[in-house]
């Protein structure tokens, strides 16, 4: 009897050359249905299933954006390098004095907001995002304000 677990895996030892064929596959291809990258690894001969291809898109940290799938950029300062998360940002506005609103392209909100988080900017106590609208949260009104002095740097919004 064939384990298909095993089958899809391709043991312990082909998995991770698997992880690396469907991470060059995501930075050299647009691609946004597993089933294409099930496809594209099947015929680069690698065993692939919709099951391992999930499981191998969520040990990479696969994010999707918009229509694709992008591989997370390496570690950075905490400042990070918002300039490729520019073009998503179409407005900013605030409700209250504790929370600030960013609408971005249909797609893009939770790859902005996983920015944000990731910078750990101190004025920001979270970040909530949908498909296009990301809520940030701010401790009070001075915080707020320093938010939006450094969204507009970033942003130009």
């Amino acid at each position: 009897m064939i384990d298909s677990k095993a089958l899809a895996d391709g043991g312990n030892s082909t998995a991770p050359a698997r992880r690396d064929a469907l991470a060059k596959i995501i930075r050299e291809h647009a691609v946004g249905r597993q089933s294409e990258l099930v496809a594209m690894l099947r015929k680069h001969g690698y065993a692939a299933t919709q099951s391992s291809v999930s499981r191998d898109l969520r040990g990479l940290g696969v994010a999707k954006l918009g229509d694709r799938y992008v591989l997370p950029e390496e570690p950075r300062s905490a400042n990070n390098d918002f300039s490729t998360l520019k073009q998503f940002v179409s407005a900013m506005s605030t409700a209250g004095t504790n929370l600030t609103i960013l609408r971005t392209t249909i797609g893009s909100a939770q790859s902005v907001a996983v920015a944000i988080d990731t910078a750990r900017w101190p004025e920001v106590a979270g970040t909530i995002s949908g498909d296009d609208t990301i809520f940030i949260a701010t401790a009070g009104a001075r915080e707020q304000r320093e938010l939006k002095v450094r969204l507009r740097a970033i942003f130009g919004r």
